[in-house]
């Protein structure tokens, strides 16, 4: 995963949990669960990221000498 990749994530993940806590303190359970699903997809995308960095050292590891 490159860095430019981590940064984005991880920014969609903490604009997601700002959201959240936000939509909970102003009783907003809209812009809540918007934070919550942002935060969602930012996983699935840190996962999916994950799975290729795993598969390229499983690879690397195979076709090293």
């Amino acid at each position: 995963m490159s860095f430019a990749d981590k940064a984005k994530n991880k920014a969609e993940e903490l604009a997601g949990k700002v959201k959240e806590k936000t939509g909970a303190v102003a009783g907003n359970e809209d812009l809540e669960a918007d934070g919550q699903a942002d935060q969602a997809k930012a996983g699935v995308k840190q996962g999916g990221e994950h799975l290729k960095d795993v598969a390229g050292d499983a690879k690397n590891s195979f076709t090293k000498d």
